[in-house]
């Protein structure tokens, strides 16, 4: 299998679903990230922290774009190495996009017609009109980017169609349980990440620029993934909301549900202390 993920940012493929990705490495299934901007705008805590000191680094506090563009960018590929990202595709992109635009889209198709991929991961679009929300923007454009690569033909656009067969959204603003908080939208797969959550973290550790290293990253996998685990059953988790139906033959009954011990697995889903396993520096 081939999955590709498509993100408005450089951390943003990691820290939503890089458990999932290294898994999926791990198994020998190629992954390919799509990152739509370069990220020197965002979260820019090593150059803000730095301009705060009485005798600032000027290395550091007189960087330009350029420099901080290329130091995420260094981040992203240590981080990319960790989980198992086979291909990176970057697109940089300013990061205060705010539209989807029409160039986009096409390069977003380009890169679809390319990979061929299988399975895409984005984020849950929160508001496809609340167009401050890079993210969104990111996949409004994705989207549309699959709609054009699906229609292409061979003899006018030099390729054929490009048909991914799911798209996982994740992110979706919601109780992780709750079928009702946002109209019947809700987490409808979990992906056990806990044989991995340390390739997470180390990933996330990458991140240093952003202030995400250390015990900001323990702390998004403690709260965050170690929630989705509750809801799953299992110490850690990333979760998942599905674009397409999908058909089985039979009614299926995943493995983990047949595993699952009703009495006891609140008890097993709470065994692992990821700050004393994983320290912070």
């Amino acid at each position: 299998m081939k999955i590709m993920t498509i993100y408005a940012h450089p951390a943003d493929t990691i820290t939503n679903c890089g458990g999932t990705l290294a898994r999926h490495a791990a198994a020998g299934d190629e992954v390919v990230a799509l990152i739509l901007t370069h990220g020197g705008r965002i979260h820019a805590n090593r150059y803000a922290e730095e301009w705060r000191k009485d005798e600032p680094d000027e290395s550091i506090a007189g960087a330009g774009l350029d420099q901080i563009v290329a130091h995420k960018k260094g981040e992203l590929e240590r981080a990319a190495e960790i989980v198992g990202i086979g291909t990176l595709l970057t697109l940089d992109l300013d990061d205060s996009m705010a539209v989807v635009r029409e160039e986009v889209v096409d390069e977003v198709a380009a890169a679809l017609a390319r990979e061929r991929p299988d399975v895409v991961i984005c984020d849950y679009p929160q508001n496809p009109a609340m167009t401050a929300n890079t993210h969104t923007v990111a996949t409004m454009t994705a989207l549309a980017a699959l709609g054009r690569a699906a229609t292409q033909l061979k003899n006018l656009d030099g390729r054929e169609e490009t048909n991914v067969r799911q798209v996982f959204f994740t992110s979706v603003p919601v109780a992780v349980t709750d079928g009702l908080s946002l109209y019947g939208v809700r987490n409808d797969l979990f992906v056990d990440i806990t044989p991995v959550v340390g390739t997470k973290l180390a990933a996330m550790d990458c991140f240093e620029s952003q202030g995400y290293a250390g015990l900001f990253a323990r702390k998004l996998v403690e709260s965050s993934n170690g929630e989705f685990g509750r809801a799953a059953g299992v110490n850690f988790a990333e979760a998942y909301s599905r674009l397409y139906n999908e058909t089985h033959e039979l009614l299926p009954l995943t493995e983990a549900a047949l595993r699952a011990d009703p009495l006891t697995r609140h008890v097993d889903y709470s065994r692992i202390d990821v700050r004393a396993r994983f320290p912070a520096g």
